[in-house]
């Protein structure tokens, strides 16, 4: 028998793009009276809708992977051939899109038809119960609430548009950014039916809006002054007489900059069915892209005074003969327990990791670095999220649950913002980016300026970003609680939410926070590195310094490079592993001696950390990509081994085999003036 000849890759791939064509012609044909279908037909076709959607884009996936080489058999006109099926998939693609898009309109528009009933029987209801001599009264507090309500219904019908929208099919209303819009209905799908000021009508995505406020752009010439809710309450905040200047630091430019830019890709996954509504572009992470301001890195470095003629943070005491401990007002410990019941995203994207990250925060601007806490989670329990308290061994530092809060601003508002996040890549394109899973804001301090309890807190998470108020992570959990008293019970175990702990300091770990700048959020598995390094730094430039009036650069390794250390986790994982193992030689006496500590600390930051910052071998640090990690990992643990075989990296160094970076000058100095925290007061 002769074997089976095998099919040609983009033959069948065309085949499969007949067949998924064939499908579609059928489900848009069905769906054509989508209308008077009955809901269960409706949702049943929009379910078919979006699987039907994922299988073309697999298959456009895999035709754009597809090569001239892969075939078996010479094909003419490969290219030609190629083009007309990608062109047909992507015909199909939009199909799809705009079929699902519809249904979605249909099934609000019913939604809020049901809604509008019952809330005129309601009324009815509450009509028949008042008495016959209330009447006159009644009406004419009708009267009044009318007059009183109708300023009230125009400014929260108003809204300015942030970004430029083009209409991406028929229905949908083209704006441009700064444009005012009336809306005339908010629909839950996150399409809003607007006017805009010629009298055109359409349907525009409620993320690019904010309220717009009369007051705020009768300040600016253009009209454009951001008029967030958030803005009128901290203004309305200032101090009798005081002067009130226009926000700059409430970080609302980035996040306007993070939407502006992704958001489109956000109302196509959201659209899609992809992530639930209330999914945004991660704040927290488009704040870390902008720059080092935020950064872990950036906090580790003395701060100034106001005359910029000492430093603030980083005084000696003779007396000890070690950098002076201080006390802040904030200096606790806070545990990451669990994250429960968070949606999960659809098949269409992969998700690379899931993470937390918190910073101090006072209602509108971050006042710490960004701290990043990586979560695990089982196939069997997807929806929960867990962390690793105290972090030993080789477990890294990533995943340590466990962190230490410090900080010395006097806002009575000082809380700490915690955002839920998702590394992921759409497997259509290729895409990469990172979405919020919803935020929660934990005050410090109650109304009487008391700090709130150390005990575990149960927080339910809010959707959108820090910036926006009211919104869902997941609509549809609330709609779904709509009746019964039971009913609202269970949707509230079915609430998103995340739970941690506050830990009070002792005695030992009160002493060793009190070494670290005043501001500062990290983990507590590398504190005693954190502490390493502030007191080699006040060894040289407070005590070792002859002329404390010179800022001429500074010959010291460690200082130069520890900062880095922050920013790729793996190898401050490579150095704590190395000092656990240094340390556990050293005896009782020898552990009690804080300047032979320090001095075996840099012998093994000199033969462990140096090796590995400037090896070819090591990759770059890329967040969230796995091969990337794990060749990280493997070259770190290899390099490890061979230091402890041959007693030292000396050996890899002059080895023939080995190859590093070319040598550069900010290797070996420390320019304090250039790395210094400049007063915020």
């Amino acid at each position: 028998m002769l074997a089976r000849r095998p099919r040609d890759p983009l033959q069948a791939l065309r085949r499969r793009g007949q067949e998924l064509k064939l499908q579609v012609d059928s489900l848009v044909t069905e769906s054509q009276l989508t209308g008077a279908l009955e809901p269960s037909k409706r949702r049943d076709i929009y379910q078919r809708c979006i699987q039907l959607k994922q299988a073309v884009d697999e298959n456009k996936n895999a035709l754009q992977k597809l090569n001239k080489a892969d075939e078996v058999a010479p094909v003419g006109n490969y290219e030609k051939r190629k083009e007309e099926e990608h062109s047909l998939l992507e015909k199909l693609s939009c199909q799809l899109q705009e079929l699902a898009v519809g249904i979605s309109r249909i099934e609000a528009h019913s939604d809020k038809e049901e809604d509008d009933t019952t809330e005129e029987d309601e009324e009815e209801t509450e009509e028949t119960e008042e008495t016959g001599g209330e009447e006159e009264e009644s009406e004419g507090d009708e009267e009044e609430s009318h007059e009183q309500a109708s300023p009230t219904q125009a400014d929260i019908v108003k809204y300015i548009a942030l970004g430029d929208f083009s209409a991406q099919q028929a229905g949908d209303l083209t704006f441009k950014k700064g444009d005012i819009l009336h809306i005339i209905e908010k629909k839950p799908d996150g399409w809003w039916l607007a006017k805009d000021a010629e009298g055109a009508e359409g349907l525009i995505p409620r993320t690019y809006l904010e309220p717009y406020n009369k007051e705020d752009t009768r300040e600016s010439s253009e009209g454009l002054k951001e008029g967030s809710e958030e803005d009128v309450e901290v203004e309305d905040e200032t101090a009798d007489g005081a002067e009130v200047k226009q926000r700059t630091d409430s970080h609302w430019s980035a996040v306007r900059k993070a939407i502006s830019e992704q958001i489109s890709t956000v109302d196509v996954l959201a659209t899609m069915g992809a992530i639930p509504a209330g999914f945004r572009p991660s704040t927290l992470s488009q704040l870390l892209d902008e720059g080092n301001q935020f950064r872990a890195s950036y906090f580790l470095q003395p701060e100034l005074t106001t005359s910029q003629l000492a430093f603030r943070d980083l005084v000696w005491d003779a007396k000890a003969g070690t950098i002076m401990s201080r006390a802040s007002r904030v200096s606790l410990i806070l545990t990451l327990w669990s994250c429960k019941m968070i949606p999960l995203p659809g098949t269409s994207i992969q998700v690379l990791s899931r993470h937390v990250r918190l910073c101090l925060f006072d209602g509108s601007k971050v006042l710490s670095n960004i701290h990043t806490v990586r979560a695990m989670w089982q196939p069997k329990k997807p929806k929960t999220w867990t962390f690793s308290p105290q972090v030993t061994g080789i477990l890294p530092c990533l995943l340590d649950g466990d962190c230490f809060i410090r900080s010395n601003s006097s806002t009575p508002d000082l809380g700490i913002l915690f955002e839920l996040g998702i590394s992921y890549i759409r497997n259509s394109t290729g895409e990469r980016g990172e979405l919020s899973c919803g935020w929660v804001f934990l005050k410090l301090f109650n109304a009487s300026g008391v700090p709130i309890p150390a005990k575990t807190y149960e927080l339910f998470l809010n959707g959108g970003t820090p910036y926006e108020k009211g919104v869902e992570v997941d609509p549809s959990v609330s709609r779904r609680a709509q009746g019964s008293v039971f009913r609202q019970m269970i949707s509230m175990r079915r609430q998103p939410q995340l739970l941690v702990k506050l830990r009070s300091l002792n005695r030992r770990s009160r002493a060793m926070l009190s070494l670290l700048p005043e501001t500062l959020v990290g983990s507590m598995c590398s504190t005693h590195l954190l502490i390493f390094y502030r007191q080699i730094l006040g060894d040289v430039l407070l005590r070792d310094r002859t002329n404390l009036q010179s800022a001429d650069l500074i010959s010291h390794p460690v200082l130069a490079t520890f900062p880095v250390l922050l920013e790729q986790p793996d190898v401050m994982d490579a150095l704590r592993s190395s000092w656990a193992e240094k340390e556990s030689t050293l005896k009782r006496s020898e552990k009690r001696d804080k300047e032979l500590l320090k001095s075996e600390f840099l012998l093994v930051y000199h033969d462990c950390v140096l090796p590995l910052l400037h090896s070819t071998l090591l990759p770059p640090f890329r967040w969230a990509e796995e091969e990337t990690e794990a060749a990280r990992w493997k070259a770190i643990a290899d390099f490890l081994k061979q230091s402890r075989e041959n007693e030292g990296s000396l050996k890899a160094l002059l080895s023939p085999d080995g190859v590093h970076k070319p040598f550069d000058l900010s290797e070996q100095t420390y320019d304090f003036l250039g790395e210094i925290r400049k007063n915020s007061a």
